[in-house]
């Protein structure tokens, strides 16, 4: 069974940073594609950032672009986000995922990705 945990959420300030963290558990850890979206209250879920297994490929939404860093590092099983310049509107409970196969279509809808984790606040006051 493969298990994803987030930490790293928390209150913060408009313009300040944050990092979150989502471990994965497993074996095969470098063969997923792994995405962070983010649901806020009374609203869907929508992507945020994703990275392909060996690093090399990023992807991010239009409204995070210049200020958000995916990454992970393959040898701790652990994918990160790194969250620069916040603002109110990124407030939101934010989900690490994992998807086997994906196309560059797919990589936004969230019915692609095979697990997911149990999500962790992120709060930015103005």
């Amino acid at each position: 069974q493969v298990q994803l945990v987030e930490s790293g959420g928390g209150l913060v300030q408009a313009g300040g940073s944050l990092r979150l963290s989502c471990v994965v558990s497993g074996r095969t850890f470098s063969t997923y594609f792994l995405g962070w979206f983010r649901q806020a209250p009374g609203k869907e879920r929508e992507f945020v950032a994703g990275i392909s297994g060996s690093g090399t490929s990023t992807y991010y939404a239009d409204s995070v672009k210049g200020r958000f860093t995916i990454s992970r590092d393959n040898a701790k099983n652990t994918v990160y986000l790194q969250m620069n310049s916040l603002k109110p509107e990124d407030t939101a409970v934010y989900y690490c995922a994992a998807a086997i196969k994906i196309t560059i279509r797919t990589i936004r809808n969230p019915s692609t990705y095979d697990y997911w984790g149990q999500g962790t606040q992120v709060t930015v006051s103005s």
